[in-house]
């Protein structure tokens, strides 16, 4: 008798408030694919309210769209401005909030973390990290925001994780 192969479906999301990047990947037994992303902008001239909206409205269509399992997320912030910092906390708040209303679980993971699994240096650039997102999930070309590569580099990590946890 074959088993069915297992599926795990996970979101990753970049924070922020002017650029929020999310990725969608699904595994299926070992193959891992993207099934979309999406950048969300939000503008100054819009007030808080209106920013934190539009970013929930986008985070919830984006679940919606791809039934996700996971959520990962980038779990440390270290900004020099304590506002930045604060405006960015808002909208991972409302993120947060999205996922909990839809029953998705949260995994963090930490940026060198993410630099480690894709890569293998926590020291890795971006343009490092957009290039071995492109490879894995075969794209053909890299994520034009470094935010929807971050955000799919988030999902494959959390697959990748997940697979190193099984080991053990």
């Amino acid at each position: 008798m074959k088993r069915a192969a297992h599926t795990l479906t996970v979101v990753g999301l970049d924070p922020g408030l002017a650029n929020l990047g999310l990725g969608a990947v699904r595994e299926v037994g070992r193959e891992v694919t993207c099934l979309g992303s999406r950048l969300v902008r939000t503008t100054p001239q819009q007030s808080q309210g209106e920013r934190l909206e539009v970013i929930y409205g986008a985070v919830t269509s984006f679940f919606r769209d791809h039934h996700p399992d996971v959520l990962a997320v980038e779990g440390q912030y270290f900004h020099r401005q304590r506002d930045v910092a604060f405006k960015v906390g808002q909208a991972f708040g409302v993120c947060l909030l999205a996922a909990q209303q839809g029953g998705v679980t949260v995994a963090e993971y930490g940026p060198m973390q993410v630099k480690q699994a894709l890569v293998g240096t926590g020291r890795a650039s971006k343009a490092q990290v957009g290039y071995m997102v492109r490879g894995m999930l075969n794209l053909k070309e890299t994520p034009e925001s470094h935010h929807v590569a971050d955000a799919l580099a988030l999902a494959l990590t959390h697959l990748s994780a997940r697979q190193l946890q099984a080991l053990r």
